[in-house]
């Protein structure tokens, strides 16, 4: 993918391309990475699709102003590159955090033809819900920390020293385990301080979350800690305004003992959400929430058959 910047009256997306002369497909990211996400994907999508990854606001070489990491204006930052830049009805699909700006983009504009959404957080990560969820417990817990201790480090060795992950390592090797693998990711950083972490032993799709995140600001995962993100905007109002075909690409349910959603949203979600979005498909995956990254080939095969 060719790596571009778009500006525009105080607008600034950096945003990764393949170019040619298909249908356009605007690709949002999660949270703690970047338009390269959807590097291992993006050659087979370029078989059909002319592809847009985008950097959102806070991420990659996008804008970085902590006032506009809401909902609202990176909704509004991506809506004026689909006109002045693609110029035409395009396909927009979102991952997580991606999601829900890709979903108030359809509710606000006509520039989105189809809406893909993979696997997007809604109704779980707003109000005081969200305080039993993976995402607030373990990146927007551990953005909160850092940004109010007063001496700042490496924010990706600070979140892999600091993530909810470490619980889920027996209690009596967990101390040995974890200072092990610290150790090797602070010599990691060190040696490769410009590079995507590496750790061994460590899962390939827990280090896909750590693509891009050297180039994030914590203080995007402080606006989800706090609710800033969504301007007081309710999923369901955005939901009952999207008038576009939706496919909704479901992950696997997952609840704690202690009853933590581990996952973006629970069944029940979803079906609210098949029933304020007119023309709503939900396309299950068994796999964990990033499904472009653990199930590439059904992923792209969903896409490609929609055409």
């Amino acid at each position: 993918m060719n790596e571009r910047i778009y500006e525009n009256q105080g607008i600034r997306l950096q945003y990764y391309e393949v170019q040619n002369n298909f249908q356009p497909l605007v690709l949002i990211h999660a949270q703690g990475v970047d338009g390269q996400s959807y590097g291992s994907v993006a050659k087979q999508l370029s078989k059909k699709f002319h592809i847009y990854s985008i950097d959102c606001y806070g991420h990659g070489g996008s804008l970085h102003d902590p006032g506009e990491y809401n909902i609202r204006s990176i909704s509004r930052a991506v809506i004026d590159f689909m006109e002045h830049e693609i110029g035409r009805k395009a396909w927009l699909l979102g991952h997580s955090s991606g999601g829900l700006i890709a979903a108030y983009i359809a509710a606000e504009t006509e520039f989105c033809e189809m809406l893909i959404l993979e696997d997007p957080p809604f109704f779980a990560s707003q109000g005081e819900r969200r305080k039993r969820t993976f995402n607030y417990i373990d990146l927007s817990t551990v953005c909160h920390t850092y940004i109010t201790q007063e001496e700042k480090s490496d924010f990706v060795l600070y979140y892999f020293c600091n993530q909810y992950a470490w619980n889920f390592f027996p209690g009596q090797s967990r101390d040995k385990v974890k200072g092990k693998l610290t150790k090797m990711a602070a010599a990691y950083r060190t040696k490769h301080p410009a590079k995507d972490l590496k750790v061994p032993f460590w899962p390939k799709a827990a280090l896909a979350g750590f693509q891009g995140m050297d180039h994030y600001d914590p203080l995007f995962g402080e606006a989800f800690y706090t609710d800033s993100f969504h301007c007081g905007i309710l999923h369901e109002d955005i939901l009952k305004k999207i008038r576009c075909k939706t496919i909704f690409m479901k992950a696997r349910t997952n609840i704690s003992p202690d009853g933590i959603l581990m996952a973006a949203l629970n069944d029940d979600d979803v079906k609210r959400v098949s029933e304020l979005v007119g023309n709503c498909q939900i396309v299950p995956f068994d796999c964990g929430h990033g499904i472009h990254i653990e199930k590439p080939k059904k992923f792209v095969k969903c896409l490609s058959d929609l055409l």
